[in-house]
């Protein structure tokens, strides 16, 4: 019924793009961002204006990593180095903090005025899971995870939130960086050998393969499917209503 091995007793999954349709809200507000930053550095340099890639620039720099790592990558991959600065920079600020606040603005208003909606079939396999008593878990970079769960109307779904408010508590290093998933694991008190991870981003594919989590499952929304088995996905699916089995009456409100 559930699409993966038998040894598997818990379920970590991604938000954005997995659980949630914020991925596209996201690589809007990184490439509003982005955008302006380079724009204005074009002017103040005299050198060309490239813009940030939606897809391209998305995956490869920012998707799956926490906000700071994703404005860093990126930069880098521009031969762009800037101060760290502090969280008191205002947002704008010539700095890795200052304009990492632009684009935390910025995808809140846009999630404000667009709302969140979550995937059918990621909602329907939660449920199914929760019938079966199997423990869920949420792990994202985001410091807002729990303002969309609640947004999405899937916050009551999970045992365990490890979000972006988490891992700088516990200073725990982001996607690719396994430890995120094994702080999930051990909150649900299960080996990772025994439990799943889900994923769409490359970074969180990567973070599971190198946690030895007993399955890696790639969530495939953009045509990336061969790049998610590249970097550790053992199953690969465009959506997860596709690991459902056969309806046995078990789905709640059936």
């Amino acid at each position: 019924m559930l699409g993966l091995p038998d040894h598997i007793r818990a379920f970590l999954f991604d938000l954005d793009g997995v659980l949630t349709q914020t991925a596209k809200v996201h690589a809007a507000a990184w490439k509003d961002m982005f955008d302006s930053f380079l724009r204005a550095e074009a002017e103040r340099t005299g050198e060309e204006f490239v813009p940030f890639d939606p897809v391209e620039d998305y995956d490869a720099y920012v998707d799956g990593r926490p906000r700071l790592d994703g404005t860093r990558e990126f930069l880098a991959s521009r031969g762009i180095r800037l101060p760290e600065g502090t969280p008191a920079d205002p947002p704008g600020t010539r700095t890795v903090q200052g304009l990492s606040a632009v684009k935390n603005l910025t995808v809140l208003r846009m999630i404000q005025e667009q709302g969140v909606q979550p995937y059918p079939g990621s909602v329907d396999y939660l449920h199914r899971l929760r019938v079966l008593g199997l423990p869920r878990a949420v792990v994202s970079s985001s410091a807002n995870c729990r303002d969309v769960l609640r947004a999405a109307g899937i916050d009551g779904l999970f045992d365990v939130v490890i979000d972006g408010v988490v891992a700088k508590r516990e200073n725990l290093p982001g996607k690719p960086a396994p430890d995120t998933y094994l702080a999930a694991a051990r909150a649900l008190r299960v080996p990772p050998e025994h439990a799943a991870v889900f994923e769409d981003a490359l970074a969180g594919v990567a973070s599971g393969r190198a946690g030895g989590f007993g399955a890696v499952v790639g969530v495939d929304r953009v045509g990336q499917a061969d790049a998610l088995r590249e970097h550790g996905a053992t199953i690969v699916v465009k959506d997860l209503a596709e690991l459902i089995g056969p309806d046995t009456g078990t789905d709640e409100g059936s």
